[in-house]
């Protein structure tokens, strides 16, 4: 990972020294002329990196070079990042229960002794980096500024559906086929195995059988899991019910689990498709089968196994298995011509189309492979940058399993050097691990990745560009669009590839004997690991991330005591990631405090802890804090002094703060209350925080009305109200200052609330202009839609549901003509009067392009 985005490293630790620029900061720590030399060194180097990066796979001096580099400038980040900690700390003088005072001190506050610590460490980092800038000069490496990869940009994307298929119709044809032979007599229920390597399309066929007509006639009931590496009985039963019930399984018994999936099977001939299965275990498969045997007689049934191991196909199977071959030249060609240009666009560039033949025939057929590069193609017109594809070295195809990683690779370094990094920290996490961005961009962020050359834009809508930039290329697949965040998955070919790039940075931490490399600097627990710190982990002194990420499928959390987190914080002094959530935690210690570098902490639903310490309040760097199913009894008010927070989910039994305070969490990007139970209004100062842009409440059953102070937040975009039974929202235009108020809400949605007879008129005809999205749902005793709703004219989506006492639609309604998706359901005379054919509000909704009634 190290020569791939070294240029992007210290282009930010170049940054952050700027940061530093200002002359008081460097007089306050008396580093002035060491942060100088730095500075001019690191230009230097910079200079030559990206010629220094293409070099290094034909010169291993320079290659190991590079590598010294790299751990340079992390040390050379930590020593700035810890004068920008105790700079920001220093801002914190005092707070008190009731108030907290932000100001700047002067330099008779720095210890001396801090300073002088100070400029030892930068002196000797410039010592290092004047040894290699002195090794580099023989290398006579050329001078680049930029780093000229190219970013790809697309509006639409694709997924899987049948019309998207090429080349599969045959094979499509023999596995139905197989599917309708007759079982033989032995009673065992017939599994027919497809094999082959990763991305030949395994499960992109079994999904083409899967939903063809003739296979949903010839089974009453189609079951889909995916499997992964888990082959865990409990997990495929659970998966089946819900599958089969379209609903969540909270049993944990494989007793009563039995039970429930013979019962929805009820002798019914079945599909059963487990996909993506990796199990050589022997004894797991029989246990699983013997399980469904005893449900009935399956020999109407049957069962496709996707899988890249043959010998899983031989545990699993007595019949021969259906060995997935590639596409066929011409399939190949119609898939990437698809992929490359836009309908027809080939045409107007033959000179372009001779060369994508040839890079097709580098693809072995595999279909990934040619959509990978497809897509990285798209749009360029340039013919070196297709020859540069076309002749790569890297490019190295062969008949062996892992023949897509330099496929793979070779997409991977095309991307932007930002890019890379955000895409290889994604292999902290599980195979099929759901994702979201909300909380990938915080991990992002945390890293110090996202950065834009607009001053002006938010690190979060940064995140959400990166994100859009790696899905445009296929990087992550099974996009699910929620509004103002995405879920989606990566392909496991894709987290292959992760693997492969991080290994000597990213470690998953299990019970195997592993190699430990002094360079690891990501620690992720895998689920079959002890919760415990090895002493061959201990050495290392550049761990900046632990993650313990959650058991899957299970609502059981992992089992996790305050020795472990007393390790970590002991032997890893610049975590800037610390994500415990789902853990049985009881208890985060004092020493917390002292990880000054930290910007992420995650303690969601550790649910047996009831309070945090005081000390947390010493982490002045942190952005993001997760407080999400924490049952707090006590939210200290001192919590306000974490004045560089962006993002902050609580939960709590006790009051929460009295009012925030001028200078505090003037950051604050995203706030979620959630459960917290004796919240009957919302802290006072509202309007202090400046930067709010979405705010959510959930579960407040006390929770009464929102403040008045909202109307101050200009920034604000979404406000989301959950499960708040007594909440009105009532909240009309009072004063003079209210009639002229442009705010900036682009979502505004409440759900489950018995309370609401109105709607926040401040609020939304104040974003009159903005807003774009109304959602209403289970509100039983909301009546009236409010006539000045007309005035709503950026309106898109309107969605009412469940809300049984509404009857009508006001007056107006033909006014907003950007409203492009009305929604009705469960609101049985409003629905009547709906209707198409008649209904009498009809005429008043009937420019609306996409009109969704139940009736």
């Amino acid at each position: 990972m190290a020569e791939s985005f070294l240029f992007n490293i210290a282009e930010r630790v170049l940054e952050k020294i700027a940061l530093l620029a200002v002359e008081e900061v460097r007089l306050l720590f008396n580093v002035e002329n060491d942060l100088e030399e730095l500075q001019d060194t690191m230009t230097h180097i910079k200079a030559v990196l990206l010629d220094a990066e293409r070099q290094q796979h034909q010169n291993e001096a320079l290659r190991l070079s590079i590598w010294k580099l790299r751990d340079l400038f992390d040390d050379a980040e930590d020593v700035i990042d810890e004068i920008e900690c105790e700079a920001l700390r220093k801002r914190v003088v005092n707070y008190p229960s009731t108030s907290i005072k932000v100001r700047c001190l002067p330099s008779c506050f720095v210890p001396l002794a801090f300073s002088s610590k100070m400029g030892h460490k930068i002196k000797e980092i410039n010592k290092r980096i004047d040894t290699i800038a002195t090794e580099w000069d023989r290398f006579k490496l050329v001078t680049h500024q930029v780093d000229n990869r190219r970013v790809i940009h697309r509006e639409t994307y694709s997924f899987v559906n049948s019309s998207d298929v090429i080349g599969r119709d045959e094979d499509r044809e023999k596995i139905i086929n197989l599917l309708k032979e007759p079982s033989d007599e032995s009673g065992n229920i017939p599994v027919i195995p497809i094999v082959g390597i990763g991305g030949l399309g395994k499960t992109t066929l079994a999904q083409f059988v899967y939903n063809d007509e003739r296979v949903i006639k010839l089974f009453s009931l189609r079951i889909w899991v995916c499997v992964s590496e888990e082959f865990d009985l409990r997990r495929l039963l659970k998966e089946m019910i819900c599958s089969v019930s379209k609903k969540n399984c909270d049993d944990s018994q494989i007793d009563i689990l039995q039970t429930q999936l013979r019962s929805l099977l009820n002798e019914n001939n079945f599909l059963l498709v487990l996909d993506d299965v990796w199990n050589e275990d022997r004894a797991k498969w029989i246990q699983f089968k013997n399980l469904l045997m005893s449900m009935g007689n399956l020999s109407r049934s049957k069962i496709i196994v996707t899988t890249r191991s043959l010998k899983v196909a031989s545990i699993m199977s007595s019949c021969d298995s259906y060995v997935l071959k590639g596409l066929f030249y011409e399939d190949c060609l119609t898939l990437f011509t698809k992929w490359a240009f836009n309908d027809g666009d080939e045409r107007r560039y033959p000179n372009l189309m001779r060369i994508g033949k040839k890079i097709v025939e580098k693809c072995k057929g595999v279909p990934l492979a040619v959509r990978t590069l497809g897509s990285l193609l798209f749009s360029k017109t340039d013919e070196r940058e297709w020859i540069l594809l076309r002749d790569n070295e890297i490019w190295r195809l062969e008949q062996s399993e892992n023949d897509i990683l330099p496929v793979l690779k070779l997409s991977y370094h095309y991307l932007p050097s930002h890019l890379q990094r955000c895409l290889t920290y994604l292999s902290l996490f599980p195979k099929d691990y759901l994702y979201d961005t909300d909380y990938i961009i915080q991990f992002w962020m945390a890293y110090g990745l996202l950065a834009s050359s607009n001053q002006n834009e938010e690190w979060e809508d940064i995140g959400i560009t990166y994100f859009k930039e790696l899905w445009l290329r296929c990087f992550v697949q099974d996009v699910t669009d929620h509004g103002s965040f995405y879920r989606f998955k990566m392909h496991d070919l894709i987290h292959d590839l992760t693997l492969n790039l991080s290994q000597r940075e990213c470690l998953t931490v299990n019970r195997q004997q592993m190699k430990v490399i002094e360079k690891v600097r990501h620690l992720s627990f895998s689920l079959d690991s002890p919760l415990g710190v090895p002493q061959s982990l201990k050495k290392l002194k550049r761990v900046r991330t632990i993650v313990v990420p959650p058991l899957p499928f299970s609502t059981e959390n992992r089992s996790i005591d305050e020795s472990f987190v007393n390790a970590c914080i002991l032997n890893f002094k610049y975590l800037r990631l610390l994500d415990l959530s789902y853990t049985l935690l009881e208890e985060l210690p004092e020493s917390i405090g002292t990880l000054k570098h930290l910007r992420y902490l995650d303690l969601s639903l550790c649910r047996r802890m009831r309070k945090i310490p005081s000390s947390i309040c010493k982490l002045q760097s942190l952005l993001t804090l997760r407080l999400f199913g924490v049952p707090l009894i006590e939210v200290p008010e001192s919590l306000q002094s974490l004045i560089s927070l962006r993002f902050l989910e609580i939960t709590t039994d006790a009051l929460l703060l009295r009012v925030i305070q001028p200078g505090c969490w003037s950051s604050l990007q995203f706030l979620f209350l959630h459960k917290c139970d004796r919240l009957e209004s919302i802290f006072d100062g509202m309007q202090h925080l400046t930067s709010l842009r979405r705010l959510g409440i959930r579960g407040c059953v006390r929770l009464i009305s929102l403040p008045r102070s909202l109307k101050f937040l200009t920034k604000l975009e979404e406000i989301n109200i959950k499960s708040c039974q007594k909440i009105n929202l009532c909240m009309e235009v009072e004063e003079a200052e209210d009639q002229d108020l442009h705010l900036s809400l682009k979502a505004f949605s409440v759900l489950w609330s018995d309370a609401l007879t109105d709607l926040p008129r401040l609020l939304l005809k104040g974003s009159a202009n903005t807003l774009q999205s109304i959602q209403i749902i289970g509100c039983k005793n909301f009546e009236v839609l409010p006539e000045w709703l007309q005035n709503l004219t950026s309106l898109q989506k309107l969605e009412i549901s469940y809300c049984r006492k509404l009857s009508s639609l006001p007056e107006g309604m033909d006014r907003l003509t950007a409203l492009r998706l009305l929604k009705i359901k469960g609101c049985p005379t409003l629905s009547e009067r709906c209707r198409r054919d008649g209904g009498a509000d009809w005429p008043k909704i009937s420019h609306v392009q996409e009109v969704e009634v139940d009736l």
